[in-house]
């Protein structure tokens, strides 16, 4: 099934484990092994090293890869594993669909014992060492060994995952060309395991100061469950809200559609909210689930903390990302 290109049809702490909550993974400055995934596709295992630490990873590459792939970077939640996150968001399936490239990079237990990544932690919440780095050094390697298309390169993550890609989207807006967050939070909301913890069970509090005042709009697509026990929905208003920042100040949008609730393909109403500028695509996309917990809408039930019920995260998520690329003057070279 290809991605509609449309939005939709007529949007911690433990609960249970496996469909209301997330998880961890790992990789390396080489070797990788492969193995079967389907006729004409690949999925290889690695480790990635530097000088911040070492990372392993799942990478699944489409059997109809295209000669300058857009890869999609997917990080899952706390106690979590790569491959668990692979399966319950079908993403190597939906990369199918446009020929790309899809990376699960996986924490290691000893950085966090759940398997989750430091979100609440100052010190991983920079582009100056600590997780971020280290994802975004994987992630340029990927690129570079793959001929990936460095217009083209996405994140996106579930809770604790969620919550690292806003960061990574803020801290290397030259990489990344857009952002997808499902049952996240936004950055700077916490600063230690406490403050994460109130975070989580009641939404954020304003942002700590010193977040990077971006001079571009980082393009988001946000879903979240309106009964998430586990991460406060008002979480995705203000991942949404710190999306439409630019130099310190909201930026003006020409069109906000709100509709819903709507029903779903799959069976889930949804509440979807779109920011527009001047007819082009949406640069920002507001998924609330009703009567979703915390899980993956559209998700597999062989991965944890997955919701079979529409709307399909993955595949909407893709079709937000196709709509964007990065232009030339926030492009890095490197990648």
């Amino acid at each position: 099934m290809k991605p509609s290109m449309a939005p939709g049809t007529p949007l911690g702490r433990p609960a249970s484990r496996r469909k209301d909550r997330p998880a961890a993974m790992r990789t390396g400055r080489g070797g990788a092994r492969g193995g079967d995934l389907s006729p004409g596709s690949r999925s290889l295992d690695g480790v990635y090293t530097d000088d911040i630490g070492s990372l392993s990873y799942k990478l699944f590459l489409s059997s109809a890869l295209r000669e300058h792939p857009p890869l999609f970077v997917m990080l899952h939640g706390a106690s979590q594993t790569a491959s668990d996150f692979a399966a319950g968001t079908r993403m190597a399936e939906v990369v199918e669909d446009c020929g790309g490239i899809a990376l699960f990079p996986e924490q290691s237990r000893s950085a966090h014992p759940l398997g989750s990544w430091n979100w609440y932690d100052a010190r991983h919440q920079l582009a100056e060492g600590g997780e971020p780095s280290l994802i975004v050094g994987l992630t340029r390697k990927i690129a570079a060994d793959h001929g990936v298309d460095r217009r083209r390169i996405y994140v996106a993550g579930m809770s604790a995952g969620g919550a690292m890609a806003v960061i990574l989207g803020q801290a290397f807006p030259a990489v990344y060309a857009a952002v997808g967050v499902h049952s996240g939070i936004p950055t700077g909301s916490a600063h230690d395991l406490m403050s994460a913890l109130r975070t989580m069970n009641s939404g954020p509090s304003a942002a700590r100061p010193g977040q990077p005042e971006l001079s571009h709009l980082i393009p988001t697509i946000v879903f979240h469950g309106d009964n998430d026990r586990t991460v406060h929905p008002l979480n995705a208003v203000a991942v949404l809200a710190q999306a439409q920042r630019r130099n310190g100040v909201t930026a003006p949008t020409v069109d906000i559609l709100s509709t819903g609730p709507t029903p779903m393909s799959g069976g889930r109403e949804v509440t979807l909210t779109t920011h527009r500028r001047h007819q082009r695509p949406s640069h920002a996309e507001l998924w609330i689930v009703h009567h979703s917990g915390h899980a993956w809408t559209g998700g597999s039930a062989k991965g944890s903390y997955t919701d079979e019920s529409g709307p399909d995260a993955s595949r909407e998520m893709l079709r937000f990302f196709l709509t964007q690329s990065l232009t030339r003057g926030r492009r890095d070279d490197r990648a």
